[in-house]
C-alpha cells in the first residue's frame, strides 16, 4: 500500500473533510494547504496527483493522534523520515485507542482470525526473534476492519 492509499482510506472511514485533515497535521506542528491535501487525495493517474511522503504520511498519523486523544504535553514527537507498515499500523492502534481485544475484533470482522501472538508479532521491535512484518493486505484487512466497524452501511 502506498502512503497516499493509507491517507485515503483513513480519511474515507473517519469521513474527515480537507478542512479537518489540515487542522491534523496542525496539531502534528505542521502546516499544510487543502490545495496539498486535495493532491494527495488525487487517484494515481491524476496529472494533479502528488505522492505523500513518509514524513508527511507520519505527521498525519502523529497528529491523528492527538486529534483522537487530545494533543500530549510538551514536544510534539517528530515524524519518522522512513515508514512502514508495522508503525502505521502500531500509530493507528494508539490514535484509536484499542487493546489487543479489540484489534482482534476487527480483524473478525473481515474473516481473518488472529491469535493474540500473531497480533503483538506486529508490535514488536524488529530486532525481537518474535517480530513479524506488517504486510500490505494485513494492513488493509484492518483498515476495512475499522471501516467496518465504524461505517457498518458502507460499502467496502
Amino acid at each position: 500500500m502506498t502512503n497516499n492509499d493509507i491517507f485515503r482510506r483513513i480519511r474515507y472511514t473517519f469521513d474527515l473533510k480537507d478542512n479537518t485533515i489540515v487542522n491534523i497535521f496542525a496539531l502534528a506542528e505542521v502546516e499544510v494547504t487543502q490545495e496539498q491535501v486535495t493532491a494527495w487525495l488525487k487517484k494515481d493517474d491524476d496529472d494533479a496527483f502528488v505522492t505523500m511522503k513518509n514524513r508527511e504520511l507520519a505527521s498525519f498519523l502523529n497528529g491523528f493522534i492527538s486529534f483522537k486523544r487530545g494533543k500530549r504535553e510538551g514536544p510534539q514527537p517528530a515524524p519518522e523520515a522512513q515508514l512502514n507498515n508495522n508503525m502505521v499500523f502500531q500509530k493507528l492502534r494508539i490514535a484509536l485507542n484499542l487493546k489487543a481485544d479489540d484489534i482482534l475484533e476487527i480483524f473478525e470482522l473481515v474473516g481473518l482470525p488472529l491469535s493474540s501472538h500473531e497480533l503483538s508479532a506486529f508490535f514488536r521491535k524488529p530486532s525481537h526473534k518474535n517480530y513479524r512484518e506488517c504486510k500490505d493486505q494485513m494492513l488493509r484487512n484492518f483498515l476495512l476492519g475499522v471501516q467496518r466497524q465504524l461505517r457498518p452501511n458502507a460499502e467496502s
